[in-house]
């Protein structure tokens, strides 16, 4: 089967990516190697900037009604920090959910998720890549738990009239394209495949992360959704936050989870001894601290994205969201490079890169701060004084909340690489750059809107949302739209 883009990974970055190159046109399939939707929620967030590039695709208001809550809040190591002065809240929404939406939208473009397709081989030429793949061995749901708990119910495999298909064992198959993009895990199966080292800091703290129920009366009931606290003085963490349909989101590290290897499973009675209100598990599974990054995402025409591309602990909350936003920097990018555009897919590496390189420095400072230590006690003292500070506050809130990002763009004015303020994010909602003027009388064609108050004539604005040339005199609007499009 031939495609211009295979997307290996059917998590929220592939199905993301996979939207982005169907609204340019680009004919695309997702081969994800779970035969149904595993239903399990490993994020819990959406940060504003994620919200806000799903709102530039008209998808924000369908992925919000599935939302639990919005805090208008984040936090670093715990220590909580305050989102208002960027105007913009967070999202509480399993992954589960996000994926779901994802998923049915695909389903109504008429874009396959092939399901069950393990990949076997990957081999890249000067035009192409031949991606071979087989039916996945042993169990053939996505639902499986530590332990031998109850894994309750499972995700439904897509939607009806998907195209979900099912292989049965021996079932090979073969896909060309002309770009493949792993966006298959840390564990990536792509990368391992071509080699690839994964460069970065083995585990030094393990934790579990499970939902559960409880027994007896459930904490929190007029809270469904809050930010997470890693303040006991001991430096182990016990939390239980609510969640939907009398579930709560357990996570558990201390000493006993120090010394179990990664691969052990988690049992009732270890949660229990952390948490003794834990009545039943629902799913668990361990994670680490560990942080790695590629050094290259683009090896000729494979690409990386999300976790196969960088891992890092989850303090912060900010896994799910750095995989949606490369997959956002990532698709246009990948269409203009299908229509002729030479040079486009190296900016991916240019801007993606560095911004992943900051988040894992973030959450391995975060770590220090929660090391059970006096002196690290003090300086998270310390810290959290200087956070509640609010030039301080919004430094850190718009790191976190990735409001503040801007990217490295050739030019002087201040504009260039930021999301242009007061965007109408409906000019966006078809995937295409768009050029903007503030006079009444457009000198270049583009769209007028009078007194936007940009401190410029003219700005072309990425399918991104970001600026990418301003009328500053630096260079033609021909230069920006040969660069972007």
């Amino acid at each position: 089967m031939r495609y211009e883009v295979v997307v290996v990974g059917g998590g929220p970055t592939g199905l993301l990516l996979a939207n982005e190159l169907a609204l340019a046109g680009v004919s695309a399939v997702v081969l994800e190697k779970l035969v149904e939707r595993p239903g399990q929620s490993r994020a819990l967030n959406l940060q504003p900037r994620s919200a806000r590039i799903l709102d530039l695709r008209g998808m924000l208001q369908p992925v919000r009604k599935r939302a639990i809550d919005e805090l208008p809040a984040g936090h670093f190591a715990g220590i909580e920090l305050d989102y208002t002065p960027w105007g913009e809240c967070q999202l509480g929404i399993p992954q589960a959910r996000v994926e779901e939406y994802l998923e049915d939208r695909l389903a109504e473009r008429g874009v396959p998720v092939r399901r069950g397709r393990t990949v076997t081989a990957v081999e890249p030429g000067p035009d192409g890549v031949l991606v071979r793949t087989g039916a996945p061995a042993g169990p053939s749901t996505g639902a499986a738990t530590s332990g031998g708990a109850d894994a309750g119910p499972a995700g439904s495999g897509g939607p009806a009239g998907s195209g979900v298909r099912r292989p049965s064992a021996g079932d090979d198959e073969q896909f060309r394209c002309r770009y493949l993009v792993a966006c298959d895990g840390g564990r990536s199966t792509v990368r391992g495949l071509l080699g690839l080292p994964f460069p970065g800091r083995d585990a030094r703290v393990s934790a579990v992360v499970a939902d559960v129920t409880l027994n007896g009366p459930q904490d929190a009931a007029g809270s469904p959704w809050r930010l997470p606290r890693f303040d006991r003085p001991d430096g182990t963490v016990a939390e239980l936050l609510p969640l939907p349909d009398g579930v709560h989101r357990a996570v558990v590290a201390g000493p006993e989870q120090q010394a179990l290897p990664r691969e052990a499973p988690v049992t009732l009675d270890e949660l229990r001894r952390a948490l003794p209100s834990v009545a039943t598990i629902r799913w668990a599974s361990r994670f680490t601290d560990a942080s790695r990054q590629l050094e290259r995402y683009r090896h000729g025409r494979v690409l990386f994205a999300g976790d196969a591309a960088h891992i890092h602990s989850p303090t912060g909350g900010q896994g799910l969201n750095l995989g949606l936003q490369d997959a956002f920097n990532l698709g246009w990018k990948l269409a203009a490079a299908l229509r002729g555009n030479a040079t486009v897919l190296d900016t991916y590496q240019a801007e993606r890169h560095p911004v992943a390189a900051r988040v894992l420095a973030s959450t391995r400072a975060q770590g220090v701060l929660l090391v059970p230590d006096p002196d690290v006690v003090a300086l998270r003292e310390l810290v959290t004084e200087l956070i509640a500070l609010p030039a301080a506050n919004r430094q850190l809130a718009g790191f976190v909340s990735g409001l503040e990002l801007r990217y490295e763009l050739p030019g002087r004015h201040p504009l260039l690489g930021r999301a242009l303020p007061g965007l109408d994010p409906a000019l966006l909602h078809a995937g295409r750059a768009v050029v903007l003027e503030t006079g009444r009388t457009p000198r270049y064609g583009g769209i007028a809107v009078p007194g936007a108050g940009w401190d410029a004539d003219a700005v072309l604005v990425r399918p991104d949302g970001r600026v990418g040339w301003v009328d500053d005199g630096y260079e033609p609007l021909a230069a920006g739209l040969a660069r972007w499009t």
